[in-house]
């Protein structure tokens, strides 16, 4: 696979060997036990795999050779490049600034900007609609698209069922970037609409079904159906796509479940299915799936609490604290600056959005066992950071550079 030339300063010794021993041992990725880091009064069980995929190296790539290389120019981000804060502060600091925030509202005017200009597309994609914007005003918008490849493969997916004359349905966030991008892609070659989860699902199965007014499906689903949807056709034939970063069971349930409610409708067979029912196959990129297997592995090991890192707007981050939470307490942090002291924690609520503080979060009880993973859009460093701000708790336990040397092949 490509190597990228990212920062060093996200970069971590630590993390590095041990993903280089792990990979050693395990080239098939078949194991997926967490890593166990003994520092004596503390042990971390940290996941197998976790933090930057292929298609965040590359869009970090593009965008900091882009600044190196073009000097005096000025460079735009359509929105944030990934959602991790660090990384996005770090490329405002290096002079680069956003057209829009992460809902797609104004920021700069598109109407400021000039052939001269350098825009970046970053890691989510963007839409038809925004791609000629900045066509027309003579931006070069291929050679600085950081688009990541397995979103593009959902596109290309959601373009080759459009041509069978399937509705594309789409299993993600409505007002997520990537969902944004890959519903004008689709929609562009099919009638598409967006599902966020199973409850939407099965409301959108009662009107397949008949069991609900057609006219009551454009309040309900406003804003997630193409332009022109009918209602009464474009729900007899089907096929399910996603966002890259969603919990994979959830997308396997809602397109079991679709399948389930077409084959009722139908009366198919598995025969016939096809008919009716696309075979899409998973559409979520390998980082997702290896990221939630890790957890799923991990989650095996007896601990006292989980704690996840990563940007608070991260889609496949908070799928990760969905599976920790369902086994023991867990805490989303976006960097150590949040473990506060041995007794005090601030950490996300990302059910209702808010910051809180918990009290006594590590037990009175040596040793402390703590399950670590990270979103595919946070750096090394920072899950080295809170490795390091909870091993120093423990005054007796052994160092990094101690912990790092046992890695070394």
């Amino acid at each position: 696979m490509k190597s990228f030339d990212v920062p060093i300063v996200y970069r971590s010794p630590l993390i590095s060997a041990i993903k280089k021993k792990r990979k050693e041992q395990d080239r098939m990725k078949r194991d997926f036990s967490p890593t166990v880091l003994d520092f004596g009064s503390i042990t971390i069980y940290l996941a197998r795999h976790f933090g930057f995929c292929y298609g965040v190296e590359n869009a970090i790539d593009i965008a900091f050779r882009t600044i190196e290389e073009n000097p005096g120019k000025r460079i735009y981000l359509l929105s944030e490049m990934i959602h991790n804060p660090q990384v996005n502060a770090d490329l405002k600091a290096s002079g680069v600034e956003f057209l829009q925030d992460n809902s797609g509202r104004q920021i700069i005017p598109f109407e400021s900007l000039t052939a001269e200009d350098i825009v970046l597309i970053p890691a989510f994609g963007t839409t038809l609609a925004i791609e000629k914007t900045l066509k027309d005003i003579g931006i070069q918008v291929e050679q600085y698209n950081t688009t990541c490849p397995f979103v593009e493969k959902v596109w290309n997916r959601s373009e080759a069922i459009a041509k069978k004359e399937y509705t594309v349905v789409i299993h993600g966030k409505p007002n997520h970037e990537e969902t944004r991008a890959t519903f004008s892609h689709a929609s562009a070659n099919a009638p598409s609409i967006v599902v966020k989860d199973m409850d939407q699902t099965k409301e959108l199965s009662k009107y397949i079904l008949g069991e609900k007014p057609a006219e009551q499906f454009y309040t309900e689903f406003k804003n997630q159906y193409s332009e022109g949807f009918d209602i009464n056709k474009h729900l007899e034939r089907i096929g399910v796509v996603n966002q890259t970063t969603m919990l994979a069971s959830d997308t396997q349930a809602i397109a079991d479940f679709l399948k389930e409610t077409m084959i009722e409708k139908y009366g198919l067979t598995e025969e016939n299915l096809r008919e009716r029912f696309a075979d899409t196959r998973d559409t979520l990129c390998y980082a997702t799936n290896d990221n939630q297997t890790a957890v799923t592995g991990m989650l095996n090991t007896t601990a006292d609490l989980a704690i996840v890192v990563g940007g608070y707007n991260s889609s496949n981050t908070s799928h990760l604290v969905e599976l920790c939470e369902d086994k023991l307490p867990t805490f989303f942090i976006n960097n150590e600056e949040k473990i506060l002291s041995p007794q005090t924690i601030m950490h996300y609520d990302f059910h209702t959005k808010t910051e809180l503080i918990t009290e006594n979060y590590l037990p009175n009880k040596q040793p402390v066992s703590i399950l670590i993973t990270s979103g595919a859009s946070c750096p090394d460093a920072l899950v080295e950071g809170v490795i390091k701000k909870l091993a120093g708790f423990y005054p007796a336990s052994k160092s990094i550079e101690e912990i790092a040397e046992e890695f070394k092949l």
